[in-house]
């Protein structure tokens, strides 16, 4: 006897009734309810996340495709601007070749620059595009003619 009665003696709650006592059975479903809420802005931000890559991603495409067709205008000993125009589309992705506006090719003092525009998509690439376009410019010193 003396054993149960020791906890009462310091004031202590018997086992079972500390944990309605301190409002744990309370908190039960806190964590789900929290989790529930806080769900559609963790994909709201993924969403954001995504959108941004998709937007960085279209820039390095549009800078990369503007370089290699600037380079293969330059180096081509004939049809300097169906070379330039090829070489644009030649490495983009699908998505993005087929919302390509075609390429301004050109010699300017010494130099063959190509400008290319690209649409961003809209989280899928290929289904809907944002209204902006986004320009890849590249330039490339004209190779002289060899004899």
């Amino acid at each position: 006897m003396r054993g149960r009665l020791s906890g009462r003696a310091h004031g202590r709650p018997p086992a079972r009734a500390h944990g309605r006592l301190s409002g744990r059975g309370r908190d039960r479903g806190q964590t789900a309810i929290e989790f529930l809420g806080v769900t559609p802005l963790i994909i709201l931000l993924m969403i954001a996340l995504w959108q941004c890559a998709l937007i960085g991603y279209t820039f390095s495409l549009a800078g990369n495709s503007a370089d290699k067709a600037a380079h293969a205008g330059a180096i081509a000993q004939s049809m300097r601007g169906q070379a330039c125009r090829h070489a644009a589309k030649e490495n983009l992705p699908d998505a993005w070749e087929d919302e390509m506006k075609n390429p301004r090719c050109r010699t300017s003092g010494g130099m063959y620059k190509a400008e290319v525009k690209l649409q961003v998509p809209i989280l899928v690439p290929g289904v809907l595009n944002w209204p902006f376009e986004v320009k890849g410019n590249g330039a490339f010193p004209v190779e002289a003619d060899r004899l």
